[in-house]
């Protein structure tokens, strides 16, 4: 079924945001693999192609384009080559972005986003403890006020583009008595004291972006470091979460359906008992049910998508378009290495690769749990 959300500009955007893809990663897919994380080369050349920018104001170095679906192109030409790619750049592209641009004061602004747009500087989040998981609220960072700024202390992990960030933004706790609402964001720096990285996750999927450990032991952090109201950080988060979750959803989508096609392509050829296996009934149906589902599923992402655009998606309904986009994905996905036999259990296949780093999708964002009770509660129960 034929979209109906992109003009004419967002088509030639998708076509540069594809040309960068297939020359800058594509052929380094399996550096990249190796040595689990994206090099700076790329980011730079995102720079230098504007996609890093998408968010931020002109005078800033962005583009200000102010059209989430660029966003979402951008998104989803990268979830093709990879799903680690779109998580990389999404979480500084499309995550990290609007906490600067909208909670950031003149000064810092101008001192990080020129950077942040050439890809000079990369972006990561800390919000996730060994700890917490999905419970934002319990976190056990601290930040003790001091002459002239704070002393951070406490750990993060999971932490995508941890591995390389120039700025994490970072949660920590500042007021205990205020539970939930004695959250404050700082902006933490490479290269400041008491500020280090730990091991490289190894991890199930996703092999290619760098997922580390992030460790703050006495850390100063400058009052100028603060990013938005102090103890007001928790509602910050939550502002921003639909964005995140959104985002999820056009990439979980997008990495489904391009292996959806590519193994369609393989029944058409891989021959069973004298015919193509998708000739027969059974395959035959599940390819149409998947196909059908994934129409579905990005019809239902593409109403987020312009529903985030004009600032109308609310919370429950991202939480609803995330934990869906996540379970088609791997429903299909799963089907796709079943289709493929035993070659969909190798890894020279994308389809094995693709089932793998789709798992997470249930349960970063929130997981596909968390989602479900906050639908719940907004309907009574």
């Amino acid at each position: 079924m034929e979209r109906v959300i992109f003009s004419e500009d967002h088509h030639a955007f998708r076509a540069s945001a594809k040309e960068y893809c297939d020359r800058s990663l594509v052929p380094r897919m399996e550096q990249f693999l190796e040595e689990k994380t994206l090099d700076r080369a790329v980011w730079l050349e995102a720079g230098k192609q504007g996609f890093l920018g998408l968010d931020v104001p002109e005078e800033y170095g962005g583009s200000s384009v102010g059209d989430y679906r660029f966003n979402a192109v951008f998104a989803e030409e990268l979830s093709k080559v990879s799903a680690s790619l779109s998580s990389c750049f999404g979480i500084h592209y499309d995550c990290a972005a609007p906490y600067l641009v909208d909670l950031g004061t003149e000064e810092q602004k101008q001192r990080w986003l020129p950077k942040f747009c050439s890809g000079e500087y990369v972006a990561a989040i800390g919000m996730t403890e060994p700890s917490g998981g999905s419970d934002l609220a319990a976190l056990k960072t601290s930040a003790k006020k001091t002459d002239g700024g704070w002393v951070l202390n406490g750990s993060k992990t999971f932490i995508t583009n941890g591995d390389m960030a120039d700025l994490v933004i970072v949660a920590a706790r500042t007021d205990p008595s205020k539970g939930a609402k004695g959250i404050t964001l700082f902006v933490v720096e490479e290269g400041m004291d008491g500020f280090a990285r730990g091991r490289k996750l190894d991890k199930v999927g996703q092999t290619e972006s760098g997922t580390s450990e992030l460790f703050f032991e006495d850390v100063f952090v400058a009052d100028d470091n603060v990013l938005g109201t102090v103890d007001r950080g928790f509602i910050h988060m939550m502002e921003r979460l639909a964005q995140e979750r959104v985002g999820a959803a056009v990439s979980n989508i997008a990495h489904a359906t391009q292996i959806l096609a590519e193994t369609i392509e393989y029944v058409k050829e891989r021959k069973a008992f004298g015919q193509p296996v998708g000739s027969f009934q059974y395959n035959k149906f599940l390819v149409a049910e998947l196909v059908t589902k994934a129409e579905v599923t990005q019809a239902y992402v593409d109403n987020a998508i312009v529903a985030h655009d004009e600032d109308r998606l609310s919370a429950v309904d991202a939480a609803k378009v995330k934990w869906w986009s996540a379970s088609v994905q791997n429903e299909i996905l799963d089907a796709c290495v079943q289709l493929h036999g035993g070659y969909g259990y190798m890894n020279e296949y994308r389809v094995a690769r693709a089932w793998r780093d789709a798992r997470v999708t249930k349960i970063w964002a929130g997981s596909n749990e968390i989602m479900k009770e906050l639908i719940g509660r907004d309907l009574g129960l």
